[in-house]
């Protein structure tokens, strides 16, 4: 069996994936975590990584690195999103990565991540010939893919992330209704390129905000990715967790079943980004997808 490890530097969150891979090309999952690192602390209004993000996300990455030492992998991508996308010094912190841990971090494009995300979804979940889109949101930009069955139509990234909102309209604890209003406006307005398009015959999210969502939705008080994977969510399932988050003090969500503790600060502002989506996309519900970035760059790599 032969282990390969991926790790997807985000704006909000570092994800960590550890695939085994039999002679027949069959993957199963050992390790699939996350840190909530929030190296995009502030990037809005400085433009750099901040000094204690990016020591907390070098410590998160060391970690993930010595584990995938631990566990005899013969190969380890790394890529960075959003966050690295726009810092003026991300090159600072790829070379303190690459010093500390040995890690390449592959900083890729919008549209890159997007595909890598379709391509997660079509080894993760059924799609059928219909038409369908394919979104991933997370701290610093959302990824589109709109297709038809295995075919890819059109994709794009767009700057919506629930880091930047959380911060900017102060959606990290009690929100009153003109401020959700106000919020809630500014994301329908970033996210204008999708008027007009035809609503497809499914629509499949994915990325911490709407697994953390569906799995509030289920009471998970343990996070399971085999029963959050394929769940559905509506708008009066968003509904309810928006007005949730939005009455809530930032402690008290912190213990809400199923709500990672460490998201509590930008979850309010993923689930205006979710629901705005679906309600320009014309759809009532959506699917979950728990595979993400990460998987679709593991196939990618070191599928064949």
């Amino acid at each position: 069996m032969s282990r390969y490890a991926v790790i997807d530097v985000g704006t909000n969150s570092v994800k960590f994936y550890i695939g085994e891979r039999d002679p027949a090309g069959a993957w199963r999952k050992v390790v699939d975590r996350a840190e909530v690192t929030r190296l995009g602390e502030n990037l809005q209004q400085t433009g750099e990584l901040a000094p204690q993000a990016m020591q907390r996300t070098l410590e998160a990455i060391a970690g993930m690195a010595e584990e995938a030492r631990r566990n005899g992998v013969q190969g380890l991508a790394a890529v960075g999103t959003a966050g690295m996308r726009v810092a003026r010094n991300s090159a600072d912190f790829i070379a303190q990565v690459r010093g500390r841990c040995g890690v390449d971090i592959e900083v890729i494009p919008g549209e890159e991540e997007g595909r890598l995300a379709f391509v997660a979804v079509q080894a993760g979940l059924g799609i059928g010939e219909g038409s369908l889109v394919v979104f991933d949101t997370g701290g610093g930009s959302s990824q589109f893919t709109f297709g038809h069955g295995r075919a890819v139509d059109e994709r794009f990234s767009v700057n919506v992330g629930s880091v930047r909102y959380a911060e900017k309209y102060r959606l990290d604890g009690v929100v009153t209704e003109a401020g959700l209003r106000q919020a809630l406006e500014a994301i329908a307005a970033d996210l204008a390129r999708l008027d007009g398009a035809r609503s497809p015959d499914a629509l499949i999210g994915m990325g911490g905000a709407t697994t953390n969502i569906a799995a509030v939705k289920l009471g998970l008080a343990e996070y399971d990715s085999d029963i959050v994977q394929g769940s559905t969510l509506d708008r009066r399932e968003l509904d309810r967790q928006i007005k949730l988050y939005r009455t809530t003090p930032l402690e008290e969500r912190r213990r809400i079943v199923g709500l990672q503790p460490s998201r509590a600060e930008v979850i309010l502002a993923g689930a205006c980004i979710v629901r705005t989506v679906m309600e320009k996309l014309g759809k009532e519900a959506l699917s979950v997808s728990d595979r993400g970035l990460r998987h679709g760059l593991l196939v990618e790599r070191f599928g064949v």
